[in-house]
């Protein structure tokens, strides 16, 4: 397993690899990257795993100085999995190059995370245009646990270059909360709330089936799942899985959901 910190080390690892996979990560691994991991190695013949925490998508200074690392623990991981490359770059070496055009997210794509996060999947955006664009993969894999993300990125970025984004399920633990870096954050009594809500929030979408006013059911469940669980609720919203619209009926859709547990933000959707 090479380990790369800089872009010059980076180009000549990579230069002469025609299907490399990518996970993009933040690290803090749990099963969730691991199953990213595993799908790229079964589908490219060589594959780079980046850790980096990018300040430019955190919308408070406090956030991103708590947000979860342990760098060894994930190199541990790694290896023991058979990546065969690491990139761990500094912010200085991200954003050497100047962006000669701004990022600018499109009014029509300003909801659920992209309303309330103001400037974070511009920070996304510009972080994994740089990353892509130096790495040059045949695929990327990423989880569809940030969906938002997800087709963001896959309608932003993965028709620029010739790579294609590959989406993975999202990985959940017993309880059935969908895995993340942030559950770290939780205490023991938390996860074991959150894996309640993540059971009540899957009986909400599969009731909707049999509902017609949809919008005016989900914001009377949303008053009942913040009072049941005391918990502040963002958004709990019916959206089409191709362009993200808001939707009136159930079909090839998904139910989307951002809270807070003791002030630790988790999405999810169904």
């Amino acid at each position: 397993m090479k380990i790369l910190r800089t872009k010059d080390d980076l180009k000549e690892a990579i230069n002469k690899i025609k299907n490399l996979g990518f996970v993009p990560t933040m690290g803090s691994f749990h099963k969730g990257h691991v199953s990213l991991i595993k799908k790229s190695k079964y589908k490219c013949n060589k594959t780079l795993v980046s850790i980096y925490v990018n300040p430019k998508q955190f919308n408070s200074k406090k956030d991103f100085a708590n947000y979860p690392r342990n760098t060894a623990k994930d190199l541990s991981i790694l290896k023991k999995i058979k990546v065969n490359f690491v990139f761990i770059p500094s912010t200085k070496e991200i954003f050497k190059e100047k962006r000669l055009k701004r990022i600018i997210l499109p009014k029509k794509h300003k909801i659920l995370c992209a309303k309330i996060r103001k400037g974070h999947f511009e920070g996304v955006l510009d972080v994994m245009d740089r990353l892509i664009k130096l790495i040059n993969p045949k695929y990327t894999f990423m989880g569809e646990k940030d969906f938002q993300q997800l087709f963001l990125v896959n309608k932003f970025i993965g028709k620029k270059y010739k790579n294609k984004i590959f989406p993975c399920k999202t990985i959940r633990d017993k309880s059935f909360l969908a895995l993340s870096s942030r559950n770290l954050l939780l205490s023991k009594n938390h996860l074991i709330k959150a894996g309640q809500i993540a059971k009540h929030l899957f009986k909400i979408k599969l009731s909707l089936k049999k509902k017609n006013q949809i919008h005016n059911y989900l914001l009377i469940k949303k008053k009942d799942l913040q009072k049941q669980f005391n918990i502040k609720i963002d958004y709990l919203e019916l959206r089409n899985e191709k362009n993200l619209t808001t939707l009136t009926k159930n079909k090839k859709s998904r139910l989307f959901v951002a809270y807070y547990i003791n002030k630790i933000r988790l999405i999810d959707n169904f």
